[in-house]
Order: structure tokens, then C-alpha cells, then sequence
């Protein structure tokens, strides 16, 4: 029996790497679940670009924007598990089994994680004449009797206001979203002081925090940007948590291992020049370093899942 399930594995590897030895033989289409000119698409089509010259083939960014990023990754998790249909996407991917009771996929069970693409911290910010200058003072305006403070967020279940809601687990304080269509909609009631503070993304925010008109109180995830230096992380500020948002690369479910581990490679050697890592950096994210495996940001992403989604539920968020 075990001489047989043997040959079988062995079988089975070698129809795998048959089926890539000559991929890619026709154009991949890379989705983006996500409207063009943000920050996933920008990252995305020069990615495209670059994997079209290593890999000998035309590789396209198809938009294909709608609840969240669902859309676009619904039509990847009914794609062909061949290579030729990816999706690039970001950390609410992880986050939507926990809010969207009636998901067509699920990130983990109808996907194969191919690489981590970078990371996307958030920044917490408030106006430039703020009586806070970091998060100590936010945690003890809070704790004032009386104390009502706000958080502009990009909306319910998304990464700012889960940020948020461990913030508050963790530092034993009270806040209140307001929830937003995004940063720039949030930007007004922040700079008259009628919101307390933003959790926001870094890539609408740094040039405002540069230029002086918003100060950053901190910035999530385990390291400072290279692009913001000067603003420490929560965790350097006594709230110990880690979690970031992220780009990531997947393909459909059952992806080939040898076609996940060419596309792995290939998104990796991209990654590591020195143009695509200015790309990241100017964007407000945090190139990877060093680069991941398929198995390892599989580990990673599969944990996200259930981290996000861990806080999700305890904060009674909810889409439908």
C-alpha cells in the first residue's frame, strides 16, 4: 500500500512538473479587485510589466473593483487552477469571510498563495495643533472622565477600524469610528479638529504628515517605514500589536506546485531591484525582506485570516 500511495505521489509530481514545463505559453491575466490608480493597481501594472519581460509572456492588469475587493476575487476562485488567472490583492481579502455572511469563496480553501508583495501599514494621525503627540497622550485623554474621542476609519470592517478595536481591547479605552470612504473624504473633519483622529492609509497621508499639516502618532506593523522614519510603531509605544495590511499574489485553488513555485521566483527577483523597491517605498509600504516562499506566505496569510477575522468577530463588524 505504501509502495503504491509512493508511486502515486511520484506520478502526480511529475504531471505537475510536465504541466509547467512550458508555462507560460499564452498571456496572464492579473486581477485587481480594486479600482485603477490606487495603490494595489500601481504596484500591480509595473509588477505586470516586469513579469512580462522575465517571463517571456504578456502579462495584463484586468480591474475588476466591487464590494470590497469580493468581485475580483470571486472571478479567480472560479478561474482555471493553470497559472494564467492571478490575483493581486490586499489585507481585506483576509478579513471578508468574517464580514460578508454570504461570500462566494473563501480565501483560504479556493485560493493558493504565491508571494507577499509588501506590506501597507496604516498611520494613526491627527491635526497639526492637537494636543496629542503620541499614543500615551491618546490613551490618557481617553481614560478622562467624560472623554467622547473619534477615529475616522475607511468604514466597518475595514483595516483602520479593526486597528482600531484592538487598540481600545488593548490600551482599556473607549473611542468612536466615524467611518469614511476613504482618507481624502476623511481629511477635513480631521484638519478642523471635528475628528479626533485617523487610521488611515499611508500612502494619502505620509505627503501630509511630511508637509506638516497632519501629525502622526504612530504607524502599524512590527517595523518604522523607511518612508516615514521618524514615526514609531504602536508596538514601540506600549500597544503590542503587530498585524499590518499587505499586497499579496494568489492563484486559484490546486495551482500546480511547480507553476506557484515559477511565479513565485519570477515575482520575487522583481521585487528584489532596486526600482521596484522604490515603487514600494514611495507608495507608503514596506518592500519584503527577504523574499517570501510560496509555503511561507501561505503560513502567514492563513494566520491573517484568522487574526483579522478573530477581531472582526469580537467587534460585532458586519457587511450583511
Amino acid at each position: 500500500m505504501n509502495l503504491l500511495r509512493g508511486i502515486a505521489l511520484a506520478l502526480a509530481a511529475l504531471a505537475s512538473n510536465a504541466g509547467a514545463a512550458g508555462f507560460p505559453d499564452r498571456p496572464i491575466k492579473l486581477v485587481v479587485p480594486f479600482p485603477a490608480g490606487g495603490g494595489t493597481d500601481i504596484v500591480a501594472r509595473k509588477l505586470a510589466r516586469e513579469l512580462t519581460v522575465e517571463l517571456g509572456q504578456s502579462v495584463y492588469v484586468e480591474n475588476r473593483a466591487g464590494a470590497t475587493g469580493n468581485i475580483g476575487a470571486a472571478v479567480v476562485a472560479r478561474a482555471a487552477a493553470d497559472g494564467y488567472t492571478l490575483l493581486m490583492t490586499a489585507a481585506p481579502f483576509a478579513i471578508a469571510p468574517a464580514l460578508f455572511k454570504d461570500l462566494s469563496f473563501h480565501p483560504i480553501k479556493d485560493f493558493t498563495a504565491i508571494t507577499e508583495i509588501a506590506t501597507v501599514p496604516l498611520l494613526l494621525v491627527t491635526r497639526k495643533d492637537s494636543p496629542l503627540h503620541s499614543v500615551a497622550d491618546l490613551v490618557a485623554a481617553a481614560k478622562k472622565p467624560g472623554a467622547s474621542l473619534t477615529y475616522a476609519t475607511f468604514g466597518v470592517g475595514s483595516p483602520p477600524h479593526l486597528v482600531g478595536e484592538k487598540i481600545q481591547q488593548l490600551a482599556g479605552i473607549k473611542l468612536r469610528q466615524i467611518p469614511y470612504k476613504g482618507g481624502q473624504a476623511a481629511l477635513p473633519q480631521i484638519l478642523s479638529g471635528q475628528i479626533d483622529i485617523g487610521i488611515l492609509d499611508v500612502v494619502s497621508m505620509a505627503p501630509l504628515v511630511n508637509s506638516g499639516r497632519l501629525r502622526a502618532l504612530a504607524i502599524t506593523g512590527p517595523v518604522r517605514s523607511p518612508s516615514l522614519p521618524n514615526v514609531p510603531t504602536l508596538s514601540q509605544q506600549g500597544i503590542h500589536f503587530d498585524a499590518v495590511g499587505w499586497y499579496g499574489l494568489f492563484g486559484p485553488a490546486s495551482l500546480p506546485p511547480a507553476v506557484r513555485d515559477k511565479l513565485n521566483s519570477s515575482v520575487n527577483k522583481i521585487l528584489a531591484r532596486a526600482d521596484m523597491r522604490k515603487l514600494i517605498v514611495n507608495g507608503g509600504s514596506i518592500p519584503i525582506s527577504p523574499p517570501t516562499s510560496a509555503a511561507q506566505w501561505q503560513s502567514r496569510f492563513d494566520s491573517d485570516v484568522h487574526l483579522w477575522g478573530k477581531i472582526a468577530r469580537d467587534s460585532g463588524a458586519a457587511v450583511n
